[in-house]
């Protein structure tokens, strides 16, 4: 098997994303060290527990992100880490910078300090997003192409209290500036908004807006364009990308982008009857939606699943664990 024999680390592995990876990783043979806040909080990591192959190759650490040197053991004799772990909210910033940039800057940069006394590790996949991307003052429109070269602008951010986004580009800018000199290369995955089944019990922030949307609590959708990508999809994006040697840079993570008009009109015909929104906040013109370049990740190995298919896991996803169980659709 592919992994037999070497091990790796992952940051918050019990999160949305984190889950699948443990999973795909189990499967492929890998010996998985998993980091989390509480290793015996059930609640939150029994489903890792559970998954096959846990019990002969999973074992799960406490580690606090802003600890210093909080990794640092963990990370001895690991082939790679795929660091995760870091907060996803938006709604409820009260503290941006307790809440958002210091686990995501000092977080990242706390995981890579520990991989460079870590001679065994030979690459870190680092966890960013299309948000560390798209967040500036450029041009939208049906004719405008995004790819990897393109960065977020952290003043923009500040300007428009996009903190989540401003949080995702400087930790990701500054994890490229720390690994220019290490023995250890860098690959960062930039997933759109991840959706799709949940192996977790918790209900992480993407899922959760969809999930506001089918139980009518959203009254009228934003007037916004996002990418969406499926969560397994985004795994995979993950292993594959510490199992290519050729792997290098970022990549970005979008089956299709959509303005959330679309998104409704998506779950219509999949969830029918439940009462989603059915117009548009605020005055002004629809956002404009734009195009994502695949070219790059598909050379990768990475095939999209369907937006529909991705919302039909989730659905189906949100009645398994009886969040949708008191609606009839």
């Amino acid at each position: 098997m592919e992994g037999q024999g070497k091990t790796i680390v992952v940051t918050g592995a019990n999160g949305f994303i984190a889950s699948w990876i443990v999973k795909f990783l189990l499967e492929r043979g890998y010996t998985v060290s998993g980091t989390v806040r509480n290793p015996d909080d059930t609640a939150k990591v029994g489903h890792l527990l559970e998954l096959p192959g846990a019990k002969q190759h999973l074992t799960l650490h406490k580690a606090d992100l802003l600890a210093d040197g909080a990794f640092d053991q963990i990370v001895q004799g690991a082939d790679s880490i795929f660091h995760t772990a870091s907060p996803y909210i938006v709604k409820g910033i009260t503290d941006p910078e307790a809440q958002l940039l210091s686990p995501a800057i000092k977080g990242t940069l706390n995981v890579l300090q520990s991989a460079a006394k870590a001679p065994s590790v030979k690459r870190v996949v680092l966890t960013s997003s299309v948000a560390a991307v798209v967040y500036n003052r450029k041009h939208r429109g049906p004719e405008v192409v995004v790819d990897e070269s393109w960065w977020s602008d952290p003043d923009y951010c500040t300007e428009n209290k996009g903190w989540y986004q401003k949080s995702k580009t400087v930790a990701e800018k500054q994890a490229w500036d720390f690994v220019k000199d290490k023995h250890f290369d860098l690959v960062v995955i930039n997933p759109a908004m991840v959706v799709g089944p949940l192996l977790q019990n918790t209900l992480n922030t993407s899922c959760e807006l969809i999930l506001d949307m089918l139980k009518g609590a959203i009254k009228e959708y934003a007037n916004a364009a996002f990418g969406y990508v499926n969560v397994k999809d985004v795994a995979l994006a993950h292993v594959l990308a510490f199992e290519n040697p050729t792997a290098e840079g970022r990549y970005i993570l979008a089956e299709r982008v959509l303005h959330y008009e679309d998104v409704v009109e998506i779950l219509k015909k999949i969830a029918p009857g439940y009462p989603l929104p059915s117009s548009m906040a605020g005055a002004g013109s629809k956002q404009p939606t734009y195009t994502i370049k695949h070219d790059k990740v598909e050379k990768l190995g990475v095939e999209f699943t369907s937006v529909e298919d991705s919302f039909a896991e989730l659905i189906e996803s949100l009645k398994e664990r009886g969040y949708l169980s008191n609606l009839t659709a």
